[in-house]
């Protein structure tokens, strides 16, 4: 993983250690959110939208790779993340092939003697691989510094309001 510079990290976490847990870990997770939907409003710009128009397979549709980009954040221990997913297990199990690409390799039919390609029986193929088409990294790289700046006016917006929950 590589390091992406940010400019102000240092006052945001001053300002975070003069509040009450309560409201650090309230504020900070709904900003943490705030800017990773910044970073995740651009991965599903950069997305590849492929598909089979008209299909009724779940996950074939033209935009679901793009429309299964989630943002999810919480707080533990003191410590808020946010994470931004693409994909899933059974439906969009592809997007890792689409972000990194896939090398060649042999398809063989996994309960029946052979696979059918163009109504020919064949034992196995050859896929020739995919090119990868990057998203998810491009987009982190790009809106960085504007999803620290999403949090920082998330953190200043909210902090009156909780702060006047208290008195």
């Amino acid at each position: 993983m590589s390091d992406i510079p940010i400019k102000g990290l240092a006052e945001l976490q001053k300002l975070l250690d003069e509040l009450p847990a309560r409201i650090e870990a309230n504020v900070v997770r709904g900003g943490v959110r705030a800017g990773a939907r910044v970073i995740a409003n651009e991965a599903k710009r950069l997305c590849p939208v492929g598909g089979v128009s008209g299909s009724l397979r779940k996950g074939e549709q033209p935009g679901a790779l793009r429309d299964s980009i989630r943002v999810s954040a919480k707080s533990s221990k003191g410590r808020v993340t946010a994470t931004i997913k693409a994909g899933g297990k059974n439906e969009v199990f592809y997007a890792g092939m689409v972000e990194f690409g896939t090398a060649r390799h042999l398809i063989k039919p996994k309960n029946r003697k052979s696979l059918s390609v163009g109504g020919d029986p064949r034992e196995a193929v050859q896929h020739p691989g995919a090119k990868k088409k990057p998203f998810m990294r491009p987009a982190l790289d790009a809106k960085a510094q504007d999803a620290v700046e999403t949090m920082a006016d998330y953190a200043r917006n909210r902090l009156p309001d909780e702060i006047a929950k208290l008195k």
